[in-house]
């Protein structure tokens, strides 16, 4: 079987899941008598999702909450990946700095939402941070990880060709780091998600958490699938943007190279 042909294979029969899975949606909770505050159908939850497209403003919610996604995403993987480097960069610094990531990072990151929103109010910053700080371990981890296990000969190479050390960094360190920073960078698109919705839930006027209260509120439960479908989506697509862009820049690996660990 040809490759063209094993994945129109593979895409064939993920097609069949997801009409098994809408097919089962829409007739089996008839079937089994469960209640439409339980669980609407398929077609009651479409029917909400065009009366939310203009009364609720769906789309307007949506979009602040996916550029709230893309900035904490963006500054969250900044600050990982440069705070990951220095230290991978300064071992003595790491070990001073390392007892206090590891007390941030175990801190459970939702209850800082609340105390943002003390601090800034009912505006995006407060999601911003929430995504920021759930972003930024899995990027530092993922780099730092990456330059305690570098090949050292590799630098001692590149030294021995009288490299200076931005050039030993530059040729060397980060070229080979960034398959796992691209892995940390995978994992922190969804949780960039997790963290905007975990700030809008606490104390959000606008955006898809702020719709996912008010239609738990309302006892609307088509209405949260729609939002919770909505957020799926955008989840997606941050994913896949992080995908497209570690194809175009590590090209040169083999795709299981790129996926790393």
């Amino acid at each position: 079987m040809t490759a063209d042909r094993e994945r129109l294979v593979t895409a064939g029969w993920s097609v069949a899941v997801l009409l098994v899975f809408l097919l089962a949606w829409e007739f089996v909770p008839g079937w089994l008598g469960v209640p439409d505050f339980v669980l609407p159908p398929l077609s009651h939850t479409v029917a909400e999702l065009g009366r939310i497209w203009g009364a609720e403003r769906l789309l307007w919610h949506a979009g602040i909450t996916a550029l709230e996604v893309v900035v904490g995403f963006a500054l969250g993987s900044l600050l990982g990946a440069a705070i990951g480097y220095a230290l991978g960069l300064a071992p003595r610094v790491e070990a001073v700095l390392s007892p206090y990531l590891l007390a941030l990072q175990i801190a459970p990151k939702v209850a800082f939402a609340p105390l943002f929103v003390m601090w800034l109010g009912y505006t995006v910053y407060p999601k911003i941070l929430v995504a920021v700080l759930i972003v930024f371990f899995p990027v530092l981890i993922n780099v730092l990880s990456a330059m305690r296990a570098m090949d050292h000969d590799l630098v001692n190479l590149a030294r021995s060709f009288s490299a200076t050390r931005w050039q030993v960094f530059r040729m060397v360190e980060f070229p080979t780091t960034l398959p796992p920073l691209f892995s940390g960078l995978r994992i922190a698109s969804t949780l960039a998600v997790i963290g905007v919705v975990v700030g809008e839930l606490v104390g959000g006027n606008m955006g898809l958490g702020y719709l996912l209260v008010f239609f738990e509120g309302q006892g609307n439960t088509a209405g949260v699938f729609v939002v919770i479908g909505a957020l799926t989506v955008i989840g997606i697509v941050a994913y896949y943007a992080v995908v497209f862009a570690e194809k175009r820049v590590l090209h040169y690996l083999p795709s299981t190279q790129r996926i790393g660990a």
